[in-house]
């Protein structure tokens, strides 16, 4: 069931230069609509999203975990909401855990499975290219005295399997691996990892907070025991994730009170995000495939005009990637000074994970996969989704042409 996007070949074409008098003309955009191409760090609310989330901050107000009918009909609507992402993920309901996001997700992911089998083990496997909610909870463990393994990864961020089969030992207790990578896009062979790790019954999990409701996803077909999601990435509201854990996986709960969600998390339903979450997962499902090779296209077009008139270095995998990441290093330039441009411009993205953009310090995942600081600090992310379309590409690049060549005159 699971899909790799690829880049095209051939990024360089005839007649694609574009001089700057044309590209300042046509990079005036502080007067025109926005361009929003940070979609990687969140995305826009869905009309249909609102509507069915609005009923839930108005009238129907209930708890779900209260008897009466505001209760039910509360609890029925969390229930709706679990089958429709069970059925997505080719999973079972009641192995779907809300959670207040992919953080929390990761959090209880890790914390979860260490604190619950650390009578038998106190080895964790993770790669060096995670997203920093699951690297700071590795973090957290070792203060505790639990051993962590960080595989490190190729020039393309992939991460080789064998490697991972090689590090385990009779203490490992939980191997974690990201699905799609949040900053360069590069997906990795999670199917593959899985397989392995099955062998010598260690649980895998892995984070698809970037690849949940863009590709193809099923449960069985990755062999994982824990995968975190979250709504704000694929048109649904911010504050609402969710965990996946399959039937009899060993894991213990972060927050207890109450007992909600079979144990796993206490606390009161967020009944209008979880609502807004299954509909846009319902909406996903709907059009992914076709939105998805869409959003590649843009995504090689936008590639092809830049290299073609500002040059630089395309970060990530060129046959395994998200179709709407693109992570750009380009010499000679500060990304943060660029993004400023850019932003007066009206055109957002971004300089690296949204999560990190106030730390100085290069992205972990742009030197893991070799690039030097001062690399890192040259480049950009862009990331696009289903309110792009190609005249917004065509201005963004035309707006890149303008800046670059003037951040360079004035770079140290």
């Amino acid at each position: 069931m699971s899909t790799i996007w690829s880049r095209t070949s051939g990024r360089r074409s005839g007649g694609c230069k574009l001089d700057n008098g044309t590209a300042m003309m046509h990079a005036g955009l502080c007067s025109m609509n926005r361009i929003y191409l940070d979609h990687a760090a969140t995305t826009p609310i869905l009309p249909e999203v609102c509507k069915a989330m609005m009923p839930h901050l108005s009238d129907e107000y209930g708890n779900p975990s209260s008897l009466h009918a505001q209760g039910r009909r509360a609890r029925e609507t969390v229930e709706v909401a679990r089958d429709i992402i069970s059925v997505f993920i080719e999973a079972n309901p009641g192995e779907i855990i809300f959670t207040g996001g992919g953080s929390e997700s990761n959090n209880l992911a890790i914390k979860g499975t260490a604190f619950s089998l650390r009578g038998r083990g106190n080895h964790i496997i993770t790669t060096a290219v995670e997203h920093h909610s699951v690297i700071e909870s590795c973090r957290f463990l070792e203060s505790l005295g639990f051993d962590v393994t960080y595989i490190g990864v190729d020039s393309a961020g992939m991460v080789d399997p064998d490697e991972v089969g090689r590090a385990i030992t009779r203490k490992t207790i939980l191997v974690s691996v990201i699905h799609g990578n949040n900053e360069i896009g590069t997906i990795q062979p999670v199917a593959e990892i899985a397989r392995i790790a099955r062998g010598y019954g260690v649980p895998v999990h892995t984070d698809a907070v970037q690849t949940f409701g863009h590709i193809p996803l099923s449960v069985d077909d990755l062999g994982i025991d824990l995968l975190s999601a979250t709504a704000h990435k694929l048109y649904g509201p911010k504050g609402t994730g969710l965990l996946y854990i399959r039937s009899g996986t060993a894991i213990e709960p972060l927050i207890h009170g109450g007992g909600q969600e079979t144990h796993f998390r206490a606390g009161t339903h967020n009944v209008a995000g979880i609502t807004g979450f299954g509909r846009a997962v319902e909406m996903a499902s709907g059009m992914m495939d076709e939105e998805s090779e869409r959003i590649a296209r843009l995504r090689d077009s936008l590639i092809e005009r830049i290299l073609c008139n500002v040059g630089g270095v395309i970060n990530g995998h060129e046959h395994r990637g998200l179709p709407g990441i693109i992570s750009l290093t380009i010499p000679g330039i500060d990304a943060d000074a660029l993004v400023i441009a850019l932003d007066r411009m009206g055109i957002a993205c971004s300089s690296g994970a949204a999560c990190m953009s106030s730390n100085f310090e290069p992205s972990h995942v742009l030197t893991a996969i070799g690039r030097s600081r001062e690399e890192a600090k040259s480049t950009i992310r862009l990331s696009l989704g289903r309110d792009t379309n190609h005249g917004e590409i065509e201005r963004a690049s035309d707006a890149l042409v303008a800046i670059v060549p003037k951040l360079r005159k004035f770079a140290p």
